[in-house]
């Protein structure tokens, strides 16, 4: 297979302007990735995890039709973290990136419908399949649970609440849940959202006067999946009309499964009444993968690469990479292509050699990503807020607290935490860290102004908690 050109990158840059369109491009694109291409493998380089996250889950099929186009085939594309990219993005381009999601949700839930379900419940292109979730001794009760919910979906059961970190497991869970049902229980009512979509669909509705028909699709179902739940946070509208939508299905003991990176009583502005309706049923954490779980990982992802990889090259990436599956399989896909644009075979020298770089570039930076969404989720906020310019009580407070936890737990300075963070200068978090840490001497008290209204708290508390979080 021949080895493909840096200009083949820029032309599928500009095939993914042509089919996303300027505005989208210039905001998400133009200065935010980097894409390259060598042998059958297209990776976008993005500069941190919102804004992969981001693009993977509103423009991978646009970014892989475009590499179709100009390939000629299919191919398959991988996402990975470019610290470099951090400087080429300015604060006023972070802002128009956080007004943009503001602006446009509504549109994009619309457009992703398609491919995550729509409220009549017919669920289509989810990528996540149950038979292949690599199970696991800190997964096996999810995986469990999850297999009951597709063999008796209509049986009387308590809500399920599946909570874990970025990357071990959630969506794919959910999505295999929804699959099943669809594929082998086509009369089940189910839909799988997002809390983003269904508060998008809520506004909608809202809006053309349809809120009858938008609650009679939600509460008609027989299996209602909501990932990342935690979106409706600090929407008091939204989750009011969550939380009747909860109660009638639940009241005649139907299911709902829901997911957030956080414990419900972890994350910020819910109110007290839908928090006590998450935990009334099975609240279930999923750990990072065990050694042996993300052994296994990697060997069913190089099974689907069609790509033999040695044993002790498997130990080796599964040993350095602990944070989650995401990072673990671009490893993998980076040392495949690595190798064969090399044209050498796969050995532990080789995986040294192809990932040392990776692996010390990328370390600290999934570290703050987890930091700034733990901090965001309790806040009620979104990594994009703190990324951005504003100053409202809140988000203040939300950032000056993520840069006092990422400085106390990381090997970071003053300037590489201001750059991982939206490129602030590096005395506002050397100012951020000195009222944190004053604040926690004098042990007083806190507050901030939410959607649900003012709240208040010890910060040592708030702090101890989101340590306590993300040690585990």
């Amino acid at each position: 297979m021949p080895i493909q050109t840096e200009d083949t990158g820029e032309r599928i840059r500009d095939r993914i302007a042509e089919l996303v369109g300027a505005q989208r491009y210039k905001v998400w694109f133009k200065n935010s990735t980097r894409v390259s291409c060598t042998d059958g493998f297209v990776k976008v380089g993005v500069p941190n995890v919102f804004i992969g996250g981001w693009i993977e889950n509103h423009f991978a099929e646009a970014i892989g039709a475009a590499a179709n186009d100009v390939l000629g085939r299919e191919v398959p594309v991988s996402f990975a973290i470019e610290p470099d990219l951090f400087r080429q993005l300015r604060k006023s381009e972070l802002n128009s990136q956080a007004a943009f999601v503001e602006k446009n949700s509504d549109r994009f839930a619309r457009d992703r419908r398609v491919s995550t379900g729509s409220p009549s419940g017919h669920v289509r292109r989810l990528r996540g399949r149950l038979e292949t979730f690599v199970v696991g001794a800190r997964n096996r009760l999810a995986y469990s649970v999850a297999q009951n919910v597709v063999e008796r979906p209509t049986e009387e059961c308590a809500p399920l609440f599946i909570h874990g970190g970025c990357g071990v497991g959630k969506t794919h869970l959910l999505q295999g849940i929804a699959n099943a049902l669809a594929e082998g229980k086509p009369q089940v009512r189910c839909t799988y959202v997002t809390g983003e979509e269904f508060t998008n669909q809520f506004l909608h509705a809202l809006r053309e006067r349809r809120v009858d028909a938008f609650r009679h699709r939600f509460r008609s179902l027989h299996v209602l999946i909501v990932d990342d739940v935690h979106f409706i946070a600090n929407k008091k509208a939204t989750q009011e009309e969550f939380l009747h939508t909860f109660n009638t299905i639940d009241t005649v003991g139907l299911r709902v499964i829901l997911a957030s990176d956080a414990h419900p009583k972890m994350i910020g502005d819910l109110s007290e009444s839908l928090v006590n309706r998450m935990v009334s049923g099975m609240v279930v954490r999923i750990e990072r993968p065990d050694f042996d779980t993300r052994c296994e990982i990697l060997r069913q992802k190089a099974a689907t690469m069609h790509h033999p990889v040695p044993e002790p090259v498997i130990a080796y990436i599964a040993e350095k990479v602990q944070t989650n599956v995401r990072e673990l399989e671009g490893c993998l896909l980076k040392l495949v292509a690595y190798a064969s644009l090399m044209k050498k075979q796969i050995t532990p020298a080789l995986a040294r050699q192809a990932l040392e770089d990776h692996l010390a570039k990328t370390g600290n930076i999934l570290t703050v990503s987890d930091i700034e969404l733990s901090v965001a989720t309790l806040f009620g906020l979104s990594p994009a807020d703190l990324h951005s310019s504003r100053k409202s009580r809140t988000i203040a407070l939300a950032r000056n607290v993520a840069m006092h936890i990422a400085r106390t737990h990381t090997d970071l300075s003053f300037p590489e935490i201001a750059r991982l963070m939206g490129n602030k200068n590096h005395t506002t978090v050397l100012l951020a860290c000195r009222r944190i840490g004053a604040i926690l001497a004098s042990d007083g008290d806190v507050q901030w102004q939410s959607a649900a209204g003012r709240q208040s708290g010890k910060l040592r508390g708030l702090v101890e908690r989101l340590e306590e979080q993300l040690r585990g």
